[in-house]
Protein backbone atom coordinates (compact mmCIF):
# COMPACT_ATOMS: atom_id res chain seq x y z
CA UNK A 1 0.00 0.00 0.00
CA UNK A 2 2.93 2.34 0.51
CA UNK A 3 3.42 2.59 -3.25
CA UNK A 4 -0.28 3.31 -3.70
CA UNK A 5 -0.16 6.13 -1.17
CA UNK A 6 2.89 7.55 -2.97
CA UNK A 7 0.97 7.51 -6.27
CA UNK A 8 -1.88 9.38 -4.61
CA UNK A 9 0.52 11.96 -3.21
CA UNK A 10 2.13 12.46 -6.63
CA UNK A 11 -1.25 12.82 -8.33
CA UNK A 12 -2.92 15.19 -5.89
CA UNK A 13 -0.13 17.02 -4.08
CA UNK A 14 2.40 17.92 -6.76
CA UNK A 15 0.56 20.79 -8.43
CA UNK A 16 -1.12 23.73 -6.65
CA UNK A 17 -4.82 23.67 -5.80
CA UNK A 18 -7.43 26.45 -5.82
CA UNK A 19 -5.50 28.64 -3.37
CA UNK A 20 -2.14 28.29 -5.12
CA UNK A 21 -0.74 25.87 -2.53
CA UNK A 22 -0.39 22.09 -2.76
CA UNK A 23 -2.80 19.75 -0.98
CA UNK A 24 -1.98 17.82 2.18
CA UNK A 25 -2.94 14.15 2.26
CA UNK A 26 -3.69 11.92 5.24
CA UNK A 27 -3.72 8.11 5.05
CA UNK A 28 -5.35 5.81 7.61
CA UNK A 29 -5.16 2.01 7.84
CA UNK A 30 -7.01 -0.40 10.13
CA UNK A 31 -6.08 -3.81 11.53
CA UNK A 32 -7.71 -5.61 8.60
CA UNK A 33 -5.79 -3.79 5.88
CA UNK A 34 -8.62 -1.45 4.86
CA UNK A 35 -7.28 2.00 3.99
CA UNK A 36 -8.80 5.46 3.57
CA UNK A 37 -7.13 8.63 2.32
CA UNK A 38 -8.18 12.26 2.62
CA UNK A 39 -6.97 15.65 1.49
CA UNK A 40 -7.45 19.04 3.08
CA UNK A 41 -8.91 20.50 -0.13
CA UNK A 42 -12.63 19.99 0.40
CA UNK A 43 -11.91 17.72 3.40
CA UNK A 44 -12.16 15.17 0.60
CA UNK A 45 -12.47 11.41 1.06
CA UNK A 46 -10.09 10.59 -1.74
CA UNK A 47 -9.56 6.85 -1.57
CA UNK A 48 -10.96 3.73 0.07
CA UNK A 49 -9.29 0.38 -0.51
CA UNK A 50 -10.56 -2.99 0.71
CA UNK A 51 -8.53 -6.21 0.75
CA UNK A 52 -10.75 -8.43 -1.43
CA UNK A 53 -9.63 -11.79 -2.81
CA UNK A 54 -5.98 -11.02 -2.15
CA UNK A 55 -6.04 -7.61 -3.85
CA UNK A 56 -6.47 -4.06 -2.61
CA UNK A 57 -9.65 -2.87 -4.34
CA UNK A 58 -10.18 0.86 -4.77
CA UNK A 59 -13.94 1.50 -4.50
CA UNK A 60 -14.10 5.32 -4.77
CA UNK A 61 -14.17 7.33 -7.97
CA UNK A 62 -11.79 10.29 -8.13
CA UNK A 63 -9.84 12.53 -10.48
CA UNK A 64 -6.46 11.40 -11.85
CA UNK A 65 -4.65 14.51 -10.57
CA UNK A 66 -5.19 17.90 -8.95
CA UNK A 67 -5.53 19.76 -12.26
CA UNK A 68 -8.48 17.55 -13.25
CA UNK A 69 -9.90 17.60 -9.73
CA UNK A 70 -10.17 21.38 -10.01
CA UNK A 71 -12.04 21.09 -13.32
CA UNK A 72 -14.57 18.38 -12.42
CA UNK A 73 -18.06 19.23 -11.23
CA UNK A 74 -18.88 15.81 -9.78
CA UNK A 75 -17.76 16.81 -6.24
CA UNK A 76 -15.76 13.56 -5.88
CA UNK A 77 -15.57 12.65 -2.17
CA UNK A 78 -15.79 16.25 -0.98
CA UNK A 79 -17.65 17.70 1.96
CA UNK A 80 -20.28 19.88 0.31
CA UNK A 81 -21.92 22.89 1.94
CA UNK A 82 -23.21 25.10 3.28
CA UNK A 83 -26.23 23.37 1.81
CA UNK A 84 -25.93 20.02 0.05
CA UNK A 85 -28.19 19.55 -2.96
CA UNK A 86 -30.30 22.26 -4.61
CA UNK A 87 -31.99 25.44 -3.44
CA UNK A 88 -34.52 26.75 -5.97
CA UNK A 89 -33.29 29.89 -7.76
CA UNK A 90 -30.76 30.28 -4.92
CA UNK A 91 -33.40 32.12 -2.91
CA UNK A 92 -34.73 31.69 0.61
CA UNK A 93 -36.18 33.81 3.39
CA UNK A 94 -35.51 33.70 7.13
CA UNK A 95 -37.39 35.87 9.64
CA UNK A 96 -38.66 38.08 6.84
CA UNK A 97 -35.23 38.69 5.34
CA UNK A 98 -34.52 37.46 1.81
CA UNK A 99 -31.19 35.93 0.80
CA UNK A 100 -29.77 35.39 -2.69
CA UNK A 101 -27.18 32.63 -3.14
CA UNK A 102 -24.76 31.92 -5.95
CA UNK A 103 -26.43 30.29 -8.98
CA UNK A 104 -24.32 27.40 -10.28
CA UNK A 105 -26.74 24.71 -11.53
CA UNK A 106 -29.13 25.95 -14.19
CA UNK A 107 -31.17 28.58 -12.37
CA UNK A 108 -30.53 27.00 -8.96
CA UNK A 109 -27.85 26.90 -6.29
CA UNK A 110 -26.17 23.52 -5.84
CA UNK A 111 -23.93 22.22 -3.03
CA UNK A 112 -23.20 25.65 -1.54
CA UNK A 113 -22.51 27.76 -4.62
CA UNK A 114 -19.69 28.65 -6.98
CA UNK A 115 -17.04 28.34 -4.28
CA UNK A 116 -18.57 25.84 -1.92
CA UNK A 117 -16.83 23.93 0.85
CA UNK A 118 -15.54 21.39 -1.72
CA UNK A 119 -13.12 24.04 -3.04
CA UNK A 120 -11.85 25.29 0.34
CA UNK A 121 -8.70 24.36 2.18
CA UNK A 122 -9.77 22.88 5.49
CA UNK A 123 -7.47 22.99 8.51
CA UNK A 124 -6.22 19.68 9.88
CA UNK A 125 -7.04 20.10 13.56
CA UNK A 126 -5.76 16.74 14.78
CA UNK A 127 -4.95 13.29 13.53
CA UNK A 128 -3.81 9.90 14.71
CA UNK A 129 -3.43 6.43 13.20
CA UNK A 130 -7.17 5.96 12.61
CA UNK A 131 -8.75 9.42 12.82
CA UNK A 132 -8.49 12.92 11.37
CA UNK A 133 -10.44 16.11 12.12
CA UNK A 134 -10.81 18.97 9.64
CA UNK A 135 -12.17 22.43 10.46
CA UNK A 136 -13.45 25.34 8.39
CA UNK A 137 -14.63 28.89 9.11
CA UNK A 138 -17.30 30.22 6.76
CA UNK A 139 -17.81 33.97 7.33
CA UNK A 140 -21.10 35.85 7.32
CA UNK A 141 -22.23 36.40 3.72
CA UNK A 142 -20.17 33.52 2.31
CA UNK A 143 -21.78 32.60 -1.05
CA UNK A 144 -24.80 34.60 0.14
CA UNK A 145 -25.43 32.67 3.37
CA UNK A 146 -25.95 34.51 6.69
CA UNK A 147 -23.92 34.06 9.86
CA UNK A 148 -20.39 33.14 10.88
CA UNK A 149 -20.19 29.35 10.75
CA UNK A 150 -17.57 27.09 12.33
CA UNK A 151 -17.52 23.47 11.13
CA UNK A 152 -15.62 20.38 12.25
CA UNK A 153 -15.66 17.10 10.33
CA UNK A 154 -14.04 14.03 11.90
CA UNK A 155 -13.34 10.88 9.92
CA UNK A 156 -12.74 7.72 11.98
CA UNK A 157 -11.64 4.38 10.52
CA UNK A 158 -12.53 1.55 12.89
CA UNK A 159 -11.34 -2.05 13.05
CA UNK A 160 -14.95 -3.03 12.27
CA UNK A 161 -14.27 -1.68 8.74
CA UNK A 162 -16.38 1.40 9.30
CA UNK A 163 -15.67 4.91 8.12
CA UNK A 164 -17.59 7.14 10.52
CA UNK A 165 -18.06 10.80 9.57
CA UNK A 166 -19.00 13.12 12.44
CA UNK A 167 -20.21 16.64 11.64
CA UNK A 168 -20.23 19.42 14.26
CA UNK A 169 -21.01 23.07 13.66
CA UNK A 170 -22.09 26.29 15.36
CA UNK A 171 -23.39 29.54 13.87
CA UNK A 172 -24.14 33.03 15.22
CA UNK A 173 -27.09 33.74 12.88
CA UNK A 174 -29.90 31.44 11.74
CA UNK A 175 -28.97 29.86 8.39
CA UNK A 176 -29.54 26.80 6.23
CA UNK A 177 -26.94 24.11 6.94
CA UNK A 178 -26.91 20.70 5.31
CA UNK A 179 -23.51 18.99 5.20
CA UNK A 180 -22.77 15.71 3.47
CA UNK A 181 -19.96 13.77 1.84
CA UNK A 182 -20.20 13.32 -1.93
CA UNK A 183 -18.27 10.05 -2.37
CA UNK A 184 -19.01 7.95 -5.44
CA UNK A 185 -18.90 4.20 -4.89
CA UNK A 186 -18.26 1.33 -7.25
CA UNK A 187 -17.96 -1.73 -5.03
CA UNK A 188 -16.67 -3.82 -7.95
CA UNK A 189 -13.70 -1.45 -8.16
CA UNK A 190 -13.04 2.01 -9.58
CA UNK A 191 -11.24 0.49 -12.57
CA UNK A 192 -13.82 -2.26 -13.14
CA UNK A 193 -16.28 -2.35 -16.04
CA UNK A 194 -19.22 -2.69 -13.65
CA UNK A 195 -21.82 0.07 -13.47
CA UNK A 196 -23.83 1.52 -10.63
CA UNK A 197 -26.78 -0.23 -12.28
CA UNK A 198 -25.15 -3.63 -11.69
CA UNK A 199 -25.28 -3.17 -7.91
CA UNK A 200 -28.08 -4.25 -5.59
CA UNK A 201 -29.52 -1.60 -3.29
CA UNK A 202 -31.77 -1.56 -0.25
CA UNK A 203 -33.12 1.72 1.15
CA UNK A 204 -35.21 1.53 4.31
CA UNK A 205 -37.29 4.46 3.07
CA UNK A 206 -41.07 4.57 2.76
CA UNK A 207 -41.17 7.80 0.75
CA UNK A 208 -39.22 9.68 -1.89
CA UNK A 209 -39.32 13.30 -3.08
CA UNK A 210 -40.46 13.76 -6.71
CA UNK A 211 -38.84 16.71 -8.52
CA UNK A 212 -39.57 19.18 -11.29
CA UNK A 213 -37.46 19.48 -14.45
CA UNK A 214 -34.81 21.45 -12.52
CA UNK A 215 -34.57 18.60 -9.98
CA UNK A 216 -36.17 20.74 -7.26
CA UNK A 217 -38.57 18.74 -5.05
CA UNK A 218 -42.22 19.50 -5.76
CA UNK A 219 -43.05 19.38 -2.06
CA UNK A 220 -44.77 16.01 -2.22
CA UNK A 221 -43.55 13.07 -0.18
CA UNK A 222 -44.60 10.16 -2.36
CA UNK A 223 -44.91 6.58 -1.08
CA UNK A 224 -42.38 4.29 -2.78
CA UNK A 225 -44.79 1.36 -2.67
CA UNK A 226 -45.81 0.27 -6.15
CA UNK A 227 -43.22 2.49 -7.86
CA UNK A 228 -39.73 2.03 -9.32
CA UNK A 229 -38.47 3.91 -6.24
CA UNK A 230 -39.26 1.00 -3.92
CA UNK A 231 -35.99 -0.34 -2.53
CA UNK A 232 -37.43 -1.49 0.79
CA UNK A 233 -36.26 -4.99 -0.18
CA UNK A 234 -32.85 -5.49 -1.86
CA UNK A 235 -33.27 -4.86 -5.60
CA UNK A 236 -30.91 -4.67 -8.60
CA UNK A 237 -30.68 -0.98 -9.49
CA UNK A 238 -31.21 -1.71 -13.19
CA UNK A 239 -34.39 -3.71 -12.54
CA UNK A 240 -36.75 -0.73 -12.95
CA UNK A 241 -34.27 1.81 -14.24
CA UNK A 242 -35.87 4.71 -16.16
CA UNK A 243 -39.23 2.97 -15.79
CA UNK A 244 -41.14 6.10 -14.73
CA UNK A 245 -41.26 9.78 -15.62
CA UNK A 246 -39.80 10.84 -12.25
CA UNK A 247 -36.63 8.96 -13.22
CA UNK A 248 -36.65 10.02 -16.87
CA UNK A 249 -36.68 13.68 -15.83
CA UNK A 250 -33.40 13.14 -13.93
CA UNK A 251 -31.77 10.70 -16.36
CA UNK A 252 -31.93 8.02 -13.68
CA UNK A 253 -32.12 8.14 -9.92
CA UNK A 254 -31.24 11.54 -8.42
CA UNK A 255 -33.77 11.76 -5.63
CA UNK A 256 -34.03 12.09 -1.89
CA UNK A 257 -35.42 9.06 -0.07
CA UNK A 258 -36.99 9.64 3.35
CA UNK A 259 -35.90 7.19 6.01
CA UNK A 260 -38.23 5.71 8.56
CA UNK A 261 -37.62 7.90 11.59
CA UNK A 262 -36.71 5.04 13.93
CA UNK A 263 -33.76 4.22 11.66
CA UNK A 264 -32.08 7.64 11.96
CA UNK A 265 -30.42 6.93 15.30
CA UNK A 266 -26.96 6.56 13.76
CA UNK A 267 -26.82 2.89 14.71
CA UNK A 268 -29.57 1.24 12.65
CA UNK A 269 -28.88 0.17 9.09
CA UNK A 270 -30.67 2.64 6.82
CA UNK A 271 -29.24 1.50 3.49
CA UNK A 272 -27.29 -1.43 2.04
CA UNK A 273 -25.34 -1.52 -1.22
CA UNK A 274 -24.11 -4.86 -2.59
CA UNK A 275 -21.42 -5.35 -5.24
CA UNK A 276 -22.36 -7.02 -8.55
CA UNK A 277 -20.56 -10.24 -7.57
CA UNK A 278 -21.73 -9.93 -3.94
CA UNK A 279 -18.14 -9.98 -2.66
CA UNK A 280 -18.49 -6.58 -0.97
CA UNK A 281 -21.41 -4.99 0.88
CA UNK A 282 -21.70 -1.50 2.34
CA UNK A 283 -24.11 -0.59 5.12
CA UNK A 284 -25.07 3.03 5.76
CA UNK A 285 -26.08 4.32 9.19
CA UNK A 286 -27.00 7.94 9.80
CA UNK A 287 -28.72 10.54 11.96
CA UNK A 288 -29.95 12.44 8.88
CA UNK A 289 -33.60 12.11 7.80
CA UNK A 290 -32.94 11.38 4.11
CA UNK A 291 -30.44 10.10 1.58
CA UNK A 292 -29.89 11.33 -1.96
CA UNK A 293 -29.42 8.29 -4.17
CA UNK A 294 -27.65 9.47 -7.33
CA UNK A 295 -26.92 6.83 -9.96
CA UNK A 296 -24.14 8.80 -11.67
CA UNK A 297 -26.30 10.19 -14.49
CA UNK A 298 -23.97 13.09 -15.35
CA UNK A 299 -20.53 11.45 -15.07
CA UNK A 300 -19.92 11.04 -18.81
CA UNK A 301 -16.69 12.64 -20.00
CA UNK A 302 -15.24 13.23 -16.51
CA UNK A 303 -11.60 12.17 -16.32
CA UNK A 304 -11.14 9.56 -13.60
CA UNK A 305 -8.27 7.79 -11.88
CA UNK A 306 -8.20 4.83 -14.28
CA UNK A 307 -10.26 6.01 -17.29
CA UNK A 308 -12.65 8.61 -18.61
CA UNK A 309 -15.86 7.93 -16.74
CA UNK A 310 -19.12 7.17 -18.48
CA UNK A 311 -22.64 7.54 -17.16
CA UNK A 312 -23.38 5.26 -14.21
CA UNK A 313 -19.73 4.34 -13.52
CA UNK A 314 -20.38 5.02 -9.84
CA UNK A 315 -23.15 6.09 -7.48
CA UNK A 316 -23.51 8.43 -4.55
CA UNK A 317 -25.47 7.87 -1.34
CA UNK A 318 -25.49 11.29 0.32
CA UNK A 319 -27.14 11.52 3.74
CA UNK A 320 -28.81 14.90 4.17
CA UNK A 321 -31.76 17.10 5.02
CA UNK A 322 -34.42 17.56 2.34
CA UNK A 323 -33.32 19.38 -0.85
CA UNK A 324 -34.69 22.95 -1.14
CA UNK A 325 -35.65 22.62 2.53
CA UNK A 326 -35.36 26.35 3.32
CA UNK A 327 -38.26 26.96 0.89
CA UNK A 328 -40.45 24.18 2.29
CA UNK A 329 -41.47 25.17 5.86
CA UNK A 330 -44.07 22.37 5.78
CA UNK A 331 -41.17 19.93 6.11
CA UNK A 332 -40.48 21.15 9.64
CA UNK A 333 -37.23 19.93 11.19
CA UNK A 334 -36.23 18.19 7.95
CA UNK A 335 -35.71 21.51 6.17
CA UNK A 336 -32.09 22.02 7.28
CA UNK A 337 -32.32 25.37 9.10
CA UNK A 338 -29.80 25.78 11.95
CA UNK A 339 -30.87 28.33 14.50
CA UNK A 340 -28.36 30.78 15.93
CA UNK A 341 -26.61 29.33 18.98
CA UNK A 342 -27.79 25.79 18.30
CA UNK A 343 -25.33 22.94 17.80
CA UNK A 344 -25.33 20.99 14.54
CA UNK A 345 -24.35 17.39 15.31
CA UNK A 346 -24.74 14.53 12.86
CA UNK A 347 -23.02 11.30 12.02
CA UNK A 348 -22.98 9.00 9.01
CA UNK A 349 -21.17 5.66 8.97
CA UNK A 350 -20.27 3.54 5.97
CA UNK A 351 -19.51 -0.01 7.08
CA UNK A 352 -17.94 -2.48 4.67
CA UNK A 353 -18.17 -6.26 4.64
CA UNK A 354 -15.76 -8.18 2.42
Amino acid sequence: MKAYFQQLEQAMAQTPSFDGQTANLIHLTNANGMTVSFMDIGATWLSCTLPVNGENREILLRSPNMAEHMKQDAYFGSIVGRFANRIAKGLFEIDGEKYQLDINNGENSLHGGLEGFDKRRWKVEEQNAQQVTFSLRSPDGDQGYPGNLDVNVTYTLTDENELAIAYNAKIDKTSPLNLTNHAYFNLAGEASRAKSLDHTLQLNAGYYLPTDAGLIPTGEQKPVSGTSFDFTEPKPIDQEFLAEQDQKTAGGYDHAFVFKRELTDGESVAAVLIAPKEDVAMKVKTTKPAIQFYSGNFLAGTLGASKTYERYDGLALETQYFPDGPNKPEWGLNNGILNSGDCYQHQTTYQFEF
